[in-house]
């Protein structure tokens, strides 16, 4: 596959797995010989980046899908490079299946949260570790200062900020070099583009989640779709809701008019359009099918011209679209 570059030198596959979804947030995890056979499948498919996080887990296991990132990526270590974040827990009383998230960047927890990744992961650093979300009490500076001395000792190498905004990014950019945000990003989710022009004046990256809208833009849900009201996200996702198939209608046919025109899929074109966009950005779609991730790979060979770009993006500023999930909320 494509090797991309985030930041001046952190190199990386053109498109990442997002591992979050064999263990939490799309309804009942995933068999552990199951997902590793997916997660080994992927590495040998070209994927080098890996995205977890902390708390990425199931009731039995908060921590389960770090635990399942490192076993499945133990043979390969030297060759793959994994994300992971620290800095929320989540709200576990609100009584909501994408429970309110808390966040919590004081220093003495992130080396905590360093220390419990580290060994779930079954390594020694963490390639790129994320602020997983911002905390308001805790300063940019601060945290930086603790990225800076993590880097020091070596236990991590790089580090970026998750749904970053513009006066946050600049304060502890200018402490310790942020390599990459991981900010939510698709056609359908635009309002990120506004920091393009920061990332581009600094040389930051963008690691794109939910780059398919959850999986709508794959075209594979329809208004029959039906989700675990207790364990997937999804059931209360409004893009998922059997009215906004309707209203995306114009947007379902114009991808699949490009995909018929590419010899592609709806989901290859949605995240090909970002890749061919910004060479500075790295989608992470999740998924556990070994089909599905071999042809979310092989978007980084569909290739869109500029023009081609520029006229998918002049329809996506005037095309109706339903309300998109944009992200649980911030809970204190």
């Amino acid at each position: 596959m494509e090797i991309r570059t985030l930041g001046n030198e952190f190199k990386v596959s053109a498109v990442g797995l997002g591992c979050m979804g064999f263990s939490h947030a799309y309804g009942v995890p995933s068999k552990k010989d199951e997902a590793i056979r997916s997660i080994q499948a992927a590495y040998e498919m070209g994927y080098t980046l890996f995205d977890t996080a902390e708390v990425y887990g199931t009731q039995d296991d908060p921590h389960d899908n770090e635990r399942l990132v490192g076993e499945a990526l133990k043979p390969y270590r030297e060759q793959v490079q994994i994300i992971s974040k620290f800095g929320i827990h989540f709200d576990l009383d609100d009584g909501k299946v994408n429970h309110g998230l808390i966040p919590d960047a004081r220093p003495d927890m992130i080396r905590w949260s360093v220390e419990g990744s580290l060994q779930r992961l079954q390594t020694d650093r963490i390639d790129l570790y994320f602020q997983h979300r911002i905390d308001p009490d805790i300063a940019p500076e601060e945290v930086a200062g603790v990225m800076s001395e993590l880097m020091r000792e070596g236990k991590i190498l790089h580090w970026g900020i998750s749904e970053a905004n513009e006066d946050y990014l600049r304060r502890a950019n200018a402490v310790c070099p942020v390599t990459a945000v991981e900010n939510r990003y698709s056609m359908m989710a635009r309002r990120y583009e506004a920091l393009f022009p920061l990332l581009e004046e600094l040389d930051i990256g963008l690691v794109a989640f939910s780059p398919m809208a959850n999986g709508l833009l794959t075209g594979a849900y329809g208004k029959d779709a039906k989700f675990d009201s207790k364990l997937d996200y999804r059931s209360a996702m409004p893009q998922f809701k059997v009215e906004a198939m309707d209203q995306n209608k114009e947007l379902f046919d114009l991808i699949k008019g490009m995909a018929e025109e590419k010899q592609a899929t709806m989901g290859q074109i949605s995240l090909a359009w970002m890749l061919c966009k910004k060479s500075y950005i790295v989608p992470i779609p999740g998924s556990r099918q070994v089909e599905r991730i071999r042809e979310n790979g092989g978007a980084a060979d569909v290739k869109l011209t500029a023009e081609e770009v520029s006229s998918i993006e002049a329809k996506l500023n005037v095309i109706p679209m339903s309300e998109v999930f944009g992200g649980s909320e911030i809970a204190k």
